[in-house]
């Protein structure tokens, strides 16, 4: 499969625009999972400070996700 990192990079929300995984958002994915994070493009813009699967959790049952 043929990676589309020029168009994932024209919406990607990413803040660190140092990351080498920038754009390739399958490594990204990979990269949080293990992590046990999100990457910032599953959560609106406002709610991107804590991307643990906990705040996903919260943000979910909240109904704000």
């Amino acid at each position: 499969m043929e990676c589309k990192q020029e168009q994932n990079l024209a919406r990607c929300t990413c803040t660190s625009t140092t990351c080498s995984r920038r754009g390739l958002c399958c490594d990204c994915l990979a990269n949080h999972l293990s992590n046990r994070s999100f990457p910032a493009c599953v959560f609106p813009n406002e709610l991107a400070g804590d991307r643990s699967f906990e705040s996903f959790a919260r943000l979910v049952a909240a109904g704000q996700l």
